[in-house]
Parts: structure tokens; C-alpha cells; sequence
């Protein structure tokens, strides 16, 4: 019976056989969404819209013996988005466990949050619409077993978010108010990714999670 048991905890926190399709994984919080999952035990297709980063990001990561392949792809136009099925479908025989059965969609904490110092209402509106997407696909999926949920990131380490609160004053002002008082990693963002991709969270769906450092508190 402990035996059991154990198996049961490890396969609830593991992606061991699970495969996964991450959008704009070449660099920043998609490339760490990437490793994290892989790193796993996922297999990972990814794609972005440069080649070079793609490749590179391929080259680091197959050298670290993580499973990830990788394929230039524009998710804003159709044909590229078509192929791209294609290609996901040839690789893994037409099962993509994290995004076919699990959804994992990226907004911003610009979604919940008004920045009064900022002139982002276009932005904040669409990553507002993310948002109740994600609850509406939540509930219309939730009977052929597919979850979806959403991440919220506030301010992540990114080269141009950092420049952005070290080098403007606004920025500086809004990185304030984050309680924690530091800028979240990429690596933030990927962990709660894959807990949201393994069966540990498997009761969860339609949420949306910030992760911020507490700055939807102040």
C-alpha cells in the first residue's frame, strides 16, 4: 500500500510521457516555460516567429537532454497556425497532452490592476479578454475533460521590463508598490505553469492566477 501511494504522489507531480506546446518559447518567460516543462519529463514543441533564437534555444536546451523541438511559426496568421497543427500532429501523433487536455493561457496583472501612470488601456483590455476567455473555455470544455487556466504575471525579469522600471521614472514608481520589493524571474512564471499542467492540479480550472509579489494587493 506505501507503495502504492508513493507512485500515486510521483505521477501527480510529474510530466513524465506528458507532451506540451508552447508559443513563444525562444527567449523570456516562454523559454522558461519551456525548460521547466521539459526538465519534467515533458516532450516540447515551441515555436516563435525568428529562427536564430529558436535554434539556439533548441541547441542549450538538447544539450541540457531535454526533449524540445522547434518550428518558426507567426500564431497571428492562419496558414502559419495551420501548419503549425500540422507539425505538433505529425510529432506527437496527434496527442498533445498540455494544451489539448490542459490550457495554459499568459495575461498580465495590467488585466486586473489599473496603472494610473500608465497609458495602457488598449493593452490592459486585452489581456482582460484573455482572461474571461479562459473562464468561458473553462466551462464550455470542462465535460470533455480539458482545463483551462490562465497565469497573470506582474513584473518579470525581462530585458525589457527591466529596463523599463530601472531606467523611467514611472517605472520606478510602479515597481514600488510590489510588497515583495523585487522583480519576479521567468522561473516564476514556469513553475506555476507546470503545476498547472500536472495532474497534482487536476480539480482546477477557469482560474486566474496572479503572480506578482503581492502587487494586486497594494
Amino acid at each position: 500500500m506505501a507503495m502504492a501511494t508513493t507512485s500515486s504522489k510521483n505521477e501527480r507531480w510529474s510530466l513524465a510521457g506528458a507532451t506540451a506546446l508552447v508559443t513563444g518559447g525562444s527567449k523570456g518567460i516562454g523559454r522558461a516555460i519551456v525548460e521547466e516543462l521539459a526538465s519534467l519529463g515533458a516532450t516540447v514543441h515551441t515555436c516563435a516567429r525568428t529562427e536564430a533564437p529558436l535554434n539556439r534555444c533548441r541547441e542549450e536546451l538538447t544539450a541540457k537532454g531535454l526533449a524540445v523541438t522547434v518550428s518558426v511559426c507567426d500564431v497571428s496568421l492562419r496558414a502559419d497556425r495551420e501548419a503549425l497543427a500540422g507539425t505538433v500532429r505529425e510529432l506527437f501523433g496527434g496527442k498533445l497532452s498540455i494544451l489539448r487536455g490542459c490550457i495554459i493561457n499568459i495575461s498580465s496583472i495590467a488585466s486586473v490592476v489599473a496603472f494610473c501612470s500608465l497609458p495602457n488601456a488598449v493593452y490592459s483590455a486585452a489581456k482582460g479578454a484573455i482572461n474571461q476567455v479562459t473562464r468561458n473555455l473553462a466551462a464550455e470544455w470542462a465535460n470533455d475533460g480539458i482545463r483551462v487556466n490562465c497565469v497573470a504575471p506582474g513584473f518579470i525579469r525581462t530585458p525589457l521590463l527591466s529596463e523599463f522600471v530601472e531606467g523611467n521614472e514611472l517605472g520606478r514608481a510602479e515597481f514600488s508598490r510590489v510588497p515583495m520589493g523585487r522583480l519576479g524571474e521567468p522561473e516564476d512564471i514556469a513553475s506555476l505553469v507546470a503545476f498547472l499542467s500536472m495532474p497534482a492540479s487536476s480539480y482546477i480550472t477557469g482560474q486566474v492566477i496572479c503572480a506578482d509579489g503581492g502587487r494586486c494587493l497594494s
